[in-house]
């Protein structure tokens, strides 16, 4: 297997040795212009760009002016804002975004058995933050004490967007099953988990039908939250409505607010009961809504020396909904 890889990375060497032998003009080319070049484009802004690489605006320019002229084409149309490649600056991008990774990959072979170590941007869905952002952050400092974890939150389809710009190195994502993840986002199920309809503790029969509870409103995650439009589309389904009674964020906040008797709400099953409110909770059994969602690890071509860490953030916030997961990137 190592052989046939690096294999592959000599002969992505070699192919990049002739390439760089056609350039006109024999302009010798530098793999930080290409940088400069390919993050102007992909965050549309020389400013944007700086700020990520650490450098000037004035410098983050020449950068891409030198890599203009070792193509001997303009590659940017600088009369539009933000900023637009060409045509042909489009196509260079892709093939940049190539290389950039396969000269990554090179690297990692040396890197491979390395420590993981440095910054690692991680995200987590944000109906999970509350429960996982602290455990993730604590198995993560006590197994690679060299890692810097940046950790954030948002919706899934958010979080998919920073993956493809390569702005997270991996993010945890709740989406269905059946889920088609966008060409270049790598992807690895991490478990089933199920979604419950939750309302405050009672003595009287529970509702066995979605059109039984409906109009006691529910109490939610704001729009964007893919659980609120399961339940939109539920709802729809059998002509009613959906009853906002609340929008809030976090777990404790939406269990409080239910359990004082303000509305119903969703969210994963494990995280009701193993919360401290669970007493003072029911989990209603519906016979036509019992949905289901599929946690996901999501990550572009990510360094194999940060594969452990991710592994472990992943099995931190698998653990935090009761999933016993092995997880195996890369």
């Amino acid at each position: 297997m190592c052989g046939g890889i690096q294999r592959h990375r000599l002969n992505c060497f070699i192919l990049w040795r002739r390439i760089t032998f056609t350039f006109r003009y024999w302009v010798p080319m530098k793999i930080e212009d290409l940088t400069a070049f390919v993050a102007v484009i992909r965050l549309q802004s020389t400013r944007l760009a700086a700020d990520e690489l650490g450098l000037t605006q004035p410098a983050i320019t020449r950068r891409v002016q030198n890599f203009e002229e070792s193509l001997g084409i303009p590659l940017l149309n600088r009369q539009t804002k933000p900023l637009k490649p060409t045509l042909m600056g489009n196509r260079v991008y892709q093939q940049c975004r190539h290389i950039l990774r396969e000269v990554d990959a090179l690297s990692d072979l040396v890197a491979a058995d390395s420590p993981p170590s440095g910054l690692l941007r991680l995200a987590v869905p944000q109906s999970l933050s509350e429960g996982s952002l602290l455990p993730a952050l604590k198995s993560l400092s006590a197994q690679f004490p060299e890692i810097q974890p940046r950790l954030s939150s948002g919706w899934g389809e958010e979080l998919l967007l920073r993956i493809q710009r390569q702005e997270l190195e991996a993010a945890v994502v709740l989406f269905p099953a059946s889920k088609q993840f966008p060409e270049g986002v790598e992807n690895q199920p991490l478990g089933a988990v199920d979604l419950v309809v939750v309302g405050p503790k009672t003595t009287g029969t529970l509702p066995q039908r979605l059109e039984d509870c409906y109009q006691r409103g529910w109490i939610l995650n704001p729009e964007g939250c893919g659980f609120r439009a399961a339940l939109q589309r539920a709802l729809t389904e059998q002509g009613l409505p959906l009853l906002i009674n609340l929008e809030a964020f976090g777990t404790t906040l939406q269990l409080s607010l239910i359990a004082e008797g303000r509305g119903l709400g969703l969210m994963p099953k494990p995280l009701v009961e193993r919360h401290p409110l669970r007493d003072e909770l029911e989990i209603y059994a519906l016979k036509d809504f019992a949905p289901r969602s599929q946690l996901w690890l999501v990550y572009p071509n990510v360094p194999a020396s940060q594969v452990p860490a991710i592994d472990a953030f992943a099995a931190a916030v698998a653990e935090g909904l009761d999933l016993g997961v092995a997880s195996q990137t890369g």
